[in-house]
């Protein structure tokens, strides 16, 4: 399986194939955010895997909606909170699932850049700085830091997170 440990609870992979669930869950994993245009396959849509499908297209011309990462992140939140692992994954677990998993740390307390040399350093195939991609995170992070971080549904599961990265 082509997974990538970026922090205790969070992780990237490409697409999940046939017969893996069972190793995510051995992996601790609780949820699984999907930023692809495929359906997921049945197997990752039972207990205890909970599974978010934001459809969303790698390209320069249709960039992911800011409210596509904030729904991720949202999700996210309390799974970690109560120590459950998250798995971001998209076609090739290069660019959109790193884009969620960068947003997931910056809501952890991470800034961009931190959360982008992160992921790179524990994913070689993550591409962060792509031309496309690190603009919405970086839009994230100005939303997140603007407010959407203070809404008071989210607060408690922030506070009560851990983030893998220093923060600086």
């Amino acid at each position: 399986m082509d997974i990538s440990r970026i922090t205790p609870r969070l992780f990237i992979s490409s697409w999940p194939q046939a017969g893996e669930s069972v190793h995510l869950g051995e992996l601790g994993i609780r949820l699984v955010i999907s930023m692809t245009t495929r359906e997921p396959l049945s197997e990752f849509c039972t207990e205890p895997l909970g599974w978010v499908h934001l459809r969303t297209i790698d390209s320069p011309v249709t960039p992911i909606p800011l409210q596509s990462l904030r729904r991720g992140v949202l999700a996210s939140l309390p799974v970690l909170a109560d120590g459950g692992g998250v798995l971001c994954h998209c076609r090739e677990g290069r660019h959109r699932s790193v884009a969620m998993a960068c947003c997931i740390l910056i809501a952890q307390g991470c800034t961009a850049a931190s959360a982008a040399a992160l992921v790179k350093e524990h994913r070689e195939a993550a591409d962060p700085g792509a031309f496309w991609i690190a603009p919405r995170i970086r839009k994230f992070e100005q939303a997140w830091l603007g407010g959407w971080r203070d809404d008071a549904h989210v607060a408690a599961a922030v506070h009560e997170a851990e983030c893998g990265c220093s923060g600086a």
